[in-house]
């Protein structure tokens, strides 16, 4: 595997794939925890949905991303855009069914014109994330984009130094990678997403 760096430290139409009524259940628990219409910074007011997260609630593999995107934001569900399309053929290309991991992301609602979170949204998000990962305990968290590695690794890092390496926080293994969506911007990153992927499924199958 490689060395392990520790670390201090509701759908609409078109949107196919929907959560089941486990999935349903356990973010009604996440969210009452906290707030059932939770106002904590401004993007609660632009906002279609809060895009909480899916998936299997014992996931070993968990996927988290930046933020939602357009159609995220319209159905409520993540990765479900273009990037999401992308997201479900590497996945596919790495032997592990969405059907078996938890995705979610950072932030839970959308930034406008897709822009990267503030800190003041990244904060009020975080302890949704934090539950999250108490609740689930995956055994990998694969990082997908610079967003939410600096949110596990911390703020310094750069994706070009980190991605496709190991690191370790509170006994959960990280992983960094590529976005989907810069994939779009360079095709170079596709293998590299790939190899990422595969590597966090020899984890964990």
């Amino acid at each position: 595997m490689g060395k392990t760096w520790r670390v201090r430290e509701g759908t609409k139409p078109g949107c196919a794939g929907a959560g089941d009524e486990d999935n349903d259940n356990f973010k009604e628990g996440i969210i009452m925890l906290y707030d059932n219409d939770c106002r904590l910074c401004p993007l609660a007011g632009l906002r279609s949905h809060i895009v909480w997260g899916e998936g299997n609630q014992k996931a070993q593999l968990m996927l988290v991303g930046e933020a939602p995107g357009a159609k995220e934001d319209l159905c409520g569900r993540p990765f479900v855009g273009a990037a999401g399309k992308l997201l479900d053929e590497v996945l596919t290309g790495a032997g592990i069914e969405r059907k078996d991991i938890y995705i979610t992301s950072v932030v839970k609602c959308r930034p406008p014109k897709n822009r990267m979170p503030h800190r003041v949204e990244i904060t009020a998000c975080s302890p949704y994330l934090a539950e999250q990962l108490r609740r689930i305990r995956p055994r990998v968290v694969v990082c997908l984009g610079l967003l939410a590695a600096r949110h596990f690794l911390g703020p310094e890092v750069k994706i070009s130094e980190v991605r496709g390496r190991w690191f370790e926080l509170d006994g959960i293994k990280i992983l960094p990678t590529f976005h989907p969506a810069a994939i779009f911007r360079g095709r170079d990153k596709l293998p590299l997403l790939k190899q990422d992927m595969e590597k966090a499924a020899r984890e964990i199958l």
